[in-house]
């Protein structure tokens, strides 16, 4: 059986998790601390981040966008029944715009939003790098950022069925498995953005999802919203 290497607040991890969901394959997940940096992983990720995905015991793949196009590649099709699911779907133009939008919230987002938001609200209080009470205007900035990118989330889906066409594709999955971390966290302003919360609702009851939904991370418990699977 396969092996996930993950945090639950890791919007990468999330979205190899919902990747497998979608896949209907089954992973053993062994959590890792992204913040300890222990040796022993480090001797798999020497880059020391999450996700990993542990094929057998010679083949360990890191990072999200490599375990997205592994699976794309082992799994051309569901092995209970044989359908077709792809992460990467329709032609080449189709799929670029797929890669090009998992690449913008795995990074872009990432990097205005997700990182520091996670850290300051969650990572800061278990790890050993907290110096200082957060930052007000730092939480301001990445507020507003948030706001900035649920806005480019709304345009698409009030233009497209799903973010990157019609069908639903790695793309949805990435940057629902950043929103989720900051749904988790209480952070993301819904009543403001009734059409991004709209496709968020559609992901959110796909089965993929439900063992996000299920995730309680030990001294912090989600909004009550959080779990359910129309708001």
């Amino acid at each position: 059986m396969l092996r996930l290497i993950h945090h639950p607040l890791c919007p990468h991890s999330r979205s190899i998790r919902l990747a497998l969901g979608e896949l209907r394959v089954k992973a053993e997940l062994s959590e890792e601390q992204p913040w300890s940096y222990r040796p022993e992983f480090l001797a798999i990720n020497p880059a020391g981040h999450l996700p990993v995905l542990i094929a057998d015991e010679h083949i360990a793949i890191a990072g999200a966008y490599a375990i997205s196009e592994y699976l794309e590649d082992t799994y051309p099709a569901d092995p209970q029944d044989g359908r077709r699911v792809p992460l990467f779907p329709g032609d080449r133009e189709e799929r670029a715009e797929t890669r090009r939008l998992v690449d913008w919230f795995h990074n872009k987002f990432d990097h205005d939003v997700t990182r520091d938001l996670t850290f300051e609200r969650y990572y800061a209080h278990h790890s050993k790098t907290r110096r200082n009470p957060p930052d007000s205007a730092n939480l301001r900035n990445l507020a507003s950022n948030l706001r900035y990118h649920l806005k480019y989330v709304s345009y698409l889906t009030d233009h497209r069925r799903w973010l990157a066409g019609e069908d639903l594709s790695f793309a949805d999955l990435a940057a629902a498995a950043h929103i989720s971390c900051l749904d988790y966290l209480g952070e993301v302003p819904w009543d403001d953005f009734p059409v991004a919360r709209a496709w968020y609702v559609r992901l959110k009851s796909r089965p993929s999802f439900h063992p996000l939904l299920d995730d309680r991370l030990p001294g912090r418990t989600p909004p009550a919203y959080y779990s359910d699977l129309d708001f």
